[in-house]
């Protein structure tokens, strides 16, 4: 399994993230610990949650995920084998902290709330999981507006938020800090904020990245690349429906989609896109899921693809995926259907 840096922290994570979200809604306990034992087993040393797990949020499911993992390193001691990211709420929940952002009292309760759950010393690397602001990312593509942002508030809470995350990094309880579903804009702000103030740097950015969704192509990328800030890529497969699952008004039992009544990743828009990759797949004798993680894998600018998996078979799948090398026609045919569904969700 392929080694990247992870931003300048100098930890090397695996290339593939194993992804635990849906752990205690759509998976149990054992089923949980069962892929972390086949993850470990494969040679992935990085594991990624969030105090928001188990997925689709609920205030009955929250918490439950990193109960699940810190229960697995109750019982079998092998903290030191992986490295752990999990990440705090960003506001507007409001069965979390009462829907407040995080801030510097809200850093620490988290952090220590999370350290409880998982069983453990530290966390190497803790993320806000959405901006303090509005942002494009989930389906707030279309209802996306910055000019209603206020600037001067959103850079405070990004100085208290670095202020605290130093206090917990010298207290050993993280090592590093990162964001998610953050713009290019965003870094920037805490990048210079981090110089500035001599506070911690961010390492990544957990951004969603697949075939259908490519925002991070342009200035983010840039960003990574100059700024060592790589991409942690979650939902590399669009929530499942680059599988093609979904098609035709599909929800199988078991999924996501059934389980919300509908993803809304898949739309008559992005249909047509989906049927073209599932049939580019099929034409190469690919498995799709495997093209789409490996499509994912090839950006210059990655440094882990997180997959999850609600069986074992998918899992191994997905991992596999690190052994499939596209070729240049394969390339060539995904930068053609990209063409012509650039945005389609």
């Amino acid at each position: 399994m392929k080694l990247n840096e992870l931003g300048r922290s100098g930890l090397q994570v695996t290339e593939i993230c194993l992804g635990t979200m849906t752990w205690g809604r759509q998976n149990t306990e054992a089923e949980g610990h069962a892929q972390i034992d086949y993850a470990l087993n494969a040679g992935i040393n990085f594991m990624d949650t969030a105090e928001m797990y188990a997925i689709p949020p609920t205030p009955e499911t929250y918490g439950k995920t990193e109960t699940i993992i810190g229960n697995w390193f109750k019982k079998n001691g092998k903290r030191d084998k992986w490295i752990l990211a999990s990440k705090i709420g960003g506001g507007n929940t409001r069965w979390i902290r009462d829907g407040k952002r995080p801030d510097a009292k809200s850093l620490r309760v988290a952090v220590e709330d999370s350290l409880k759950r998982l069983q453990t010393d530290y966390i190497d690397l803790y993320q806000i999981h959405w901006p303090n602001r509005g942002h494009p990312h989930f389906e707030n593509y279309w209802s996306y507006d910055p000019f209603k942002q206020d600037t001067d508030d959103s850079v405070a809470n990004m100085l208290e938020v670095l202020q605290a995350a130093d206090e917990l990094i010298k207290e050993g309880k993280i090592r590093h800090l990162g964001v998610s579903n953050e713009t290019a804009w965003g870094i920037m702000q805490y990048l210079k904020l981090a110089e500035t103030h001599d506070l911690p740097r961010l390492v990544s950015t957990q951004n969603e990245y697949n075939l259908l969704r490519r925002l991070f192509d342009h200035d983010l990328a840039e960003v990574a690349h100059h700024e060592g800030v790589g991409l942690l890529a979650y939902s590399p497969l669009g929530a499942g429906v680059i599988s093609g699952k979904y098609l035709d008004g599909a929800l199988p039992a078991g999924t996501r989609g059934a389980i919300t009544n509908g993803i809304y990743r898949h739309n008559e828009y992005s249909e047509p896109a989906i049927r073209c990759y599932v049939n580019l797949a099929r034409d190469h004798g690919l498995d799709v899921n495997q093209m789409a993680i490996s499509f994912c894998l090839s950006r210059k600018f990655m440094t882990s693809v997180i997959i999850g998996a609600t069986s074992l078979e998918q899992l191994k799948t997905d991992i596999a995926a690190a052994d499939v090398k596209l070729d240049d026609e394969v390339l060539r045919g995904i930068a053609s259907i990209h063409r012509r569904y650039p945005r389609t969700v």
